[in-house]
């Protein structure tokens, strides 16, 4: 793959980046050295290895999602700054 400065110009406006003439050269320079590594990746004879999913052997334990109790509504408000007794009251933050 070629990285030249229209490819660098396209990469820049979808991540909404500016670079000046310098920048640019670095860039495009890092960009192609790691292209180049996993193109020499894609040399490698991967004929019979699995493919690692999973960095380590283990896999996430977790609990049972088990429904249990809430707070009640007189709970909730109850530590709530203003309240109308039914909802939490909030100063208003839009604007006409």
């Amino acid at each position: 793959m070629e990285v030249n400065d229209a490819l660098i110009d396209n990469l820049s406006n979808l991540a909404r980046l500016e670079f000046n003439t310098v920048e640019k050269e670095a860039i495009k320079h890092d960009l192609q050295r790691m292209i180049q590594f996993v193109e020499k990746l894609g040399e490698l004879d991967t004929t019979g290895v699995a493919p690692l999913l999973h960095m380590s052997p283990e896999t996430n334990v977790l609990r049972d999602d088990t429904p249990a109790g809430s707070v009640s509504r007189e709970e909730a408000l109850a530590g709530a700054p203003a309240t109308d007794g039914r909802y939490f009251e909030v100063p208003k933050v839009i604007r006409k």
